[in-house]
């Protein structure tokens, strides 16, 4: 029986290539002319931008009906964040874009395909690293074509974790974040880290460059091709009150094993996350 997605797979590894060639371009070129005031316009011009050419790909090689699409600037423009059974596109067109602006080399293109509410396939290529990582449900994490596994550390306390303290500034949320770090740091774990975006996190995770990433606040967009190369390599997934993954419940345990995602949730303080697919509030 004749493989469906594999033509959609090898395309997405295409795309995702095309795409952070863009981002480097505008890295490159735009980025060291811009004055402080504008780079939150570079930002949102290159992301739509980068988000056009994925969706206007994808659209051109398998037709502009045949597929459905949650893009971070089309939901950022009203459109809905629903997944349904229907093959579904869910892409992150810039992930990292602090690091973008900075010239701090992790920036991501995430592309995730997923039929039937499940994920099939993941691809983030970290654009300044020139590292694509890719993975298909069964068949294995990859990257630059080398097979990669998670590590096979269980000792808390020889563990890297990694974290983000996310873009939202209130004291209440940002006294939680910190005191779920702290508590971990001083497990003792070996270190902590981030990267600046949750895709290179969980792919870090997969290589076994790291044992666990977690997050409160990240988006499905984020997460949803890494999650794919977290489990292809071995990992696992786990909501941060230690039930199972919600890819749009916009919280999340991505670890080697359970062992240790379950040390670090037994110190995780959640916090509210409106969920991806919740209503929108009208005004």
């Amino acid at each position: 029986m004749a493989d469906p997605w594999q033509r959609a797979y090898d395309f997405a590894v295409e795309v995702a290539r095309k795409a952070g060639e863009e981002v480097r371009k505008a890295g490159e070129s735009e980025i060291k002319i811009m004055t402080k005031s504008s780079t939150v316009d570079l930002v949102t011009k290159t992301d739509e931008r980068v988000e056009k050419i994925i969706i206007g790909s994808l659209k051109e090689e398998f037709g502009p009906d045949a597929h459905c699409f949650i893009g971070e600037e089309s939901v950022a423009k009203g459109e809905a964040c629903i997944l349904t059974d229907k093959p579904t596109w869910i892409i992150d067109p810039v992930d990292g874009t602090t690091n973008f602006v900075h010239g701090f080399p992790f920036v991501a293109v995430s592309i995730a395909f997923a039929v039937n509410k499940e994920l099939e396939f993941g691809v983030v290529y970290s654009c300044l690293e020139d590292k694509m990582y890719k993975a298909r449900k069964g068949k294995g994490a990859f990257c630059n074509d080398e097979k990669i596994e998670v590590s096979d550390v269980t000792a808390i306390n020889k563990s890297i974790i990694i974290s983000e303290h996310g873009t939202d500034r209130s004291p209440e949320k940002v006294n939680k974040i910190f005191s779920t770090m702290q508590k971990i740091l001083c497990i003792p774990v070996h270190g902590l880290r981030g990267s600046g975006t949750a895709a290179t996190n969980m792919c870090l995770v997969a290589t076994g460059a790291v044992e666990a990433f977690f997050e409160i606040g990240i988006h499905c967009w984020d997460i949803a091709a890494g999650a794919v190369i977290v489990k292809e390599a071995g990992g696992v997934l786990l909501d941060v009150d230690g039930g199972p993954f919600d890819l749009m419940s916009r919280r999340m345990v991505s670890a080697n094993n359970e062992v240790i995602a379950k040390r670090i949730i037994k110190e995780i303080e959640i916090f509210p996350a409106v969920r991806d697919d919740a209503p929108v509030q009208k005004q």
